[in-house]
């Protein structure tokens, strides 16, 4: 059974920094483009940033460019998001998600569980 576990959410003051991982487990023959995404109460989900296989393309939110950076580590089927500079509007609950084939062949998108982000003095 494939699971994502999301750490490294918590309160940081406006302009403060937080790196959040999000680590893939259990039975996985690939790992195609991972993500992150945000969701506040009464507003949908949004796409933060995403990343392809390789890392060689990325996507990020207007908003985040220049501030947050999305990696990956293969070896560890791990996904980080470093976010610099936040700011209060950056408060939400954030969710990876990843393009993930089990050891079974089956194909589909998994979520974490969601970390809780909260920018504030």
């Amino acid at each position: 059974q494939v699971q994502l576990v999301e750490s490294g959410g918590g309160l940081v003051q406006p302009g403060g920094s937080l790196r959040l991982s999000c680590a893939a487990s259990g039975s996985i023959f690939s790992i195609e483009t991972m993500g992150w995404y945000r969701q506040t109460p009464g507003k949908q989900r949004e796409l933060v940033a995403t990343i392809t296989t390789g890392g060689t393309r990325t996507y990020y939110l207007d908003s985040v460019k220049g501030r947050f950076t999305i990696s990956r580590d293969n070896a560890k089927n791990t996904v980080y998001l470093q976010m610099n500079s936040l700011k209060p509007e950056d408060t939400a609950v954030y969710y990876c998600n990843a393009d993930i084939t089990s050891g079974t062949l089956d194909y589909r998108v998994y979520w974490g569980q969601g970390t809780q982000v909260t920018v504030s003095s």
